[in-house]
């Protein structure tokens, strides 16, 4: 796999990144990475980076993105925090990814059996984690389908916040940012939002709204 360059980075359109991430997801699911040469690509990159996706992720230790979506170095930013939430340190690294390092793509990727979003539904407090959880509550209460046992012992409502939790940090990131907003509305990037399977490795889109 080439390092990417400007000129790579300039051809790839946000529909395009959105078909290399999903190819790379699918080479990690059925084990079959890509051949690169990462002290190669730490060489080829060190004078400039131009990836082409920024991903919000989850701190968890079995979603990283770069080796889900079966990607090398200098190919995506990887920014994560636990439950994928957003705040204004992470909105201007995604305008910094976007508006001026030139990425296609904001991903932001929930995961199946998040620690973050069954401590929300716990309602745990604890420390700084209960102010990081309190961004997280949000969703938790617009789950309303669930009328009994909404705790992290219930694994549907557990997947159901967490679904939800992407799509507002989705929607949240437009209406936060107006540089990202303006990007996404002229078409120069995309956003999407999705969860990766702990288990299976899979990663699921959310369709766009």
């Amino acid at each position: 796999m080439k390092t990417l360059t400007k000129e790579m980075q300039d051809g790839i359109s946000p529909l395009m990144a959105l078909e290399i991430l999903k190819e790379g997801n699918k080479r990690f699911v059925n084990n079959l990475k890509a051949n690169r040469n990462l002290l190669q690509q730490a060489n080829e990159t060190s004078d400039g980076q131009h990836p082409f996706a920024v991903i919000l992720s989850c701190i968890d230790s079995r979603t990283s993105a770069e080796l889900i979506f079966d990607q090398g170095l200098g190919d995506v930013f990887s920014v994560r925090i636990a439950g994928n939430i957003i705040n204004e340190d992470i909105l201007g690294s995604m305008e910094f990814g976007c508006k001026i390092a030139g990425s296609k793509i904001i991903v932001v990727l929930g995961h199946t059996k998040c620690g973050a979003i069954k401590g929300a539904c716990d309602h745990v407090e604890m420390g700084n984690l209960t102010a990081l959880l309190t961004k997280i509550r949000p969703a938790v209460d617009d789950e309303t389908t669930t009328k009994e046992n909404r705790n992290s012992s219930n694994e549907e409502f557990v997947e159901n916040v967490s679904a939800i939790n992407v799509k507002r940090t989705v929607k949240a990131i437009s209406e936060r940012s107006p540089i990202l907003k303006e990007m996404i509305e002229s078409g120069e990037i995309n956003i999407i939002g999705g969860s990766h399977n702990i288990a299976t490795g899979e990663v699921t889109f959310y369709p766009q709204t």
